[in-house]
């Protein structure tokens, strides 16, 4: 893979991580801080991967190419 590629997609998926970190603390932050810390790394990460594999970084995908086929006003 090129390294321009593999920016492309670490950009992509950073773009669908953060977002859904942030938004999942803030829903759960408080009711998972009575876990331990392996517990509730287990349950973000169980929760956010797929959801990141398989809805975000497809939805980021889709943005994208409409982005870059949209005609251009001359």
């Amino acid at each position: 893979m090129k390294t321009k590629m593999k920016l492309m997609a670490s950009l992509k998926i950073w773009a669908v991580i953060y977002p859904s970190i942030t938004l999942f603390l803030y829903l759960f932050g408080e009711a998972l801080s009575v876990l331990p810390l392996y517990q509730r790394t287990f349950l973000l990460t169980i929760t956010l991967v797929p959801w990141i594999v398989f809805v975000g970084v497809p939805f980021v995908d889709v943005i994208l190419k409409k982005i870059s086929s949209e005609p251009t006003a001359k």
